[in-house]
């Protein structure tokens, strides 16, 4: 195999890899709750990182036609993939948000608590 050819195979190779994982998790994010977001997400930077490697030195405009078609609709789904990613963080925040005024408002229901009354002489 050529070095051209061989650059080629894993250009094609890195590019295919990263669109199934984010293939995967823009449909895992928000319709799988057992989806382990951590993992895929240390997949995906693997695979930017290896792209990155790849493309290093190597100007875009000397990619073959069909690795820059490939890379542009790579780089859409990233882009969907950003805004999934943050409207899930954005929901999470607001879950987490609205179970910390939950504990607080219970803990808040105008009785004393057990540390409160202890601290309390009785006269």
């Amino acid at each position: 195999m050529s070095d051209l050819n061989s650059h080629d195979y894993r250009i094609n190779g890195v590019l295919s890899r990263l669109e199934a994982v984010i293939d995967a998790e823009n449909a895992a994010i928000g319709s799988d709750p057992n989806f382990d977001l951590v993992r895929s997400n240390s997949i995906k930077s693997r695979c930017l990182y290896d792209m990155t490697m790849l493309f290093s030195g190597s100007r875009p405009v000397a990619l073959e036609p069909e690795h820059k078609e490939h890379l542009e609709t790579v780089r859409g789904k990233l882009h969907t993939n950003s805004l999934k990613v943050k409207a899930h963080m954005e929901a999470v925040r607001d879950i987490a948000e609205m179970i910390k005024e939950t504990v607080a408002a219970s803990e808040a229901d105008g009785t004393y608590s057990e540390a409160q009354f202890r601290a309390t002489e009785l006269s």
